[in-house]
């Protein structure tokens, strides 16, 4: 293999690899002929990828790596686990903390935003659907306000819009706290111009403190050299669309960024790539200081602390690299990030950032299913465990699947599972620690 390989050359190999090993990323639907993708890069199948067979290059890669060939992705089920089934029991947190159901019956529930007139918004990603959970501090009613999207992850609200990232669409759904029961939908894409690729496809979204709505648009391969202006990068764009600008390179896929409370500045995590082994590389927890925006932080040629990719080769690959602030472990697919600044929690976790690790597939021992911390000091980061125990060792298997957060007004913090179809609340009080 040359040094320097176009996306067009590598697509033959890569393609066959993502095809076969994106079963965690996979979906259902083909793109339709508005979601074209660019000519420049790969083909998505309308088969899931965890549906399909193993590939000539991919079984070479696993043989490379070490790893089975039978280790595949991880299909989201329409049907959301029964409350009493969920596994609230195994869950282990630090004294003093206790974990209880928020709302079940959210079948895929991964990003979760709370409207200022209390509706709780959920967004899916392979099954198509939003939710609106009306009184959730109540009654729980759950209704579907949006359905046959193609990967609708990213939700955001701006002047009680709900804005809703579909791969390469954007949707505004004004007013919607008031509309519920019939929701006007308009297609605003046009001007943000997203990439329609399947395989990391799934957008985060956020609007920034400075109001600039910021949109993830990760690589639309395993690994493969491609256009950074294009694929592998976080973009901000004012509310309609216009004027966007790329604030991050060589990002193979982010499901979670925030800004700190003090620095205010954008700290994202990013899923290292696979069939590279077991043990990594490692995911990551990125900053972009400030004056450095744009930075380049590796993809595909430097991966983790100075890691040189084995198959998409240059001459010095690490250097001009923004390396890490720390890693977060090889395939757990860390992804959603958020900073505390809540008063229920003990003072050692304000402006500590809380990280959900979905889970790794490609590993032979599972790793993740959990959520994590990252104390922040001097631009560096130390991470520990927070909430663990939900990985059944015996089976090999994950009993949740962590995904985003969200911060109630007494402090409380919700986060979703995409396994299960739930949303959990975690709480603190110093009297359980006096029983």
């Amino acid at each position: 293999m040359s040094a320097r390989l176009s996306a067009r050359a590598l697509t033959a190999g890569v393609l066959a690899i993502a095809m076969s090993v994106a079963g965690m990323h996979a979906i259902a639907q083909a793109p339709t002929a508005s979601q074209a993708t660019p000519a420049v890069q790969p083909p998505t199948p309308a088969t899931p990828a965890y549906m399909m067979p193993m590939l000539p290059d991919a079984k070479a890669m696993a043989a490379r790596s070490n790893q089975s060939p039978t280790l595949s992705g991880i299909p989201t089920s329409p049907i959301a686990t029964a409350i009493e089934k969920l596994p609230l029991e195994k869950m282990v947190l630090p004294p003093g903390f206790k974990v209880e159901t928020f709302v079940s019956g959210v079948a895929g529930a991964r990003m979760i935003y709370l409207g200022p007139k209390g509706t709780l918004f959920v967004s899916t990603s392979r099954l198509g659907r939003i939710y609106a959970v009306k009184d959730p501090f109540g009654k729980k009613e759950v209704m579907t306000i949006a359905q046959g999207l193609t990967l609708p992850n990213g939700i955001a609200m701006k002047d009680g819009a709900l804005i809703v990232v579909a791969n390469s669409k954007v949707f505004r759904y004004d007013a919607i706290e008031d509309t519920l029961d019939k929701p006007v939908q308009t297609d605003i894409s046009e001007k943000f111009r997203l990439p329609g690729d399947q395989m990391h496809g799934w957008r985060y979204i956020a609007f920034g403190p400075d109001s600039k709505l910021y949109i993830a648009a990760g690589a639309y391969c395993n690994v493969c050299e491609l256009n950074p202006g294009i694929n592998g990068n976080i973009r901000r764009y004012d509310a309609d669309g216009s004027n966007m600008e790329i604030v991050a390179r060589g990002v193979r896929n982010t499901v979670g960024f925030d800004w700190h409370p003090a620095t205010q500045e954008l700290w994202f995590t990013d899923n290292g790539r696979d069939w590279a082994g077991n043990e990594g590389p490692e995911d990551e927890l990125n900053r972009i200081a400030k004056g450095k925006d744009g930075a380049f932080y590796g993809f595909p040629y430097c991966h983790a602390n100075g890691m040189p990719d084995p198959d998409i080769k240059r001459p010095d690959p690490c250097v001009g690299v923004t390396l890490p602030v720390a890693l977060l472990g090889p395939h757990g697919a860390a992804i959603g990030l958020k900073f505390y600044t809540g008063s229920m929690f003990p003072a050692k976790y304000r402006n500590v950032a809380f990280i959900a690790r979905h889970g790794s597939w490609n590993r032979e021992i599972k790793f993740g299913y959990d959520i994590v911390t990252a104390t922040i000091e001097g631009g560096k980061a130390k991470v520990e465990p927070f909430l663990s125990g939900l990985i059944d060792k015996e089976k090999n298997v994950g009993l949740v699947r962590p995904v985003a957060f969200l911060q109630l007004q007494d402090g409380s913090l919700l986060f979703s599972d995409e396994l299960n179809g739930a949303i959990y609340r975690i709480s603190y009080s110093d009297a359980s620690l006096r029983k």
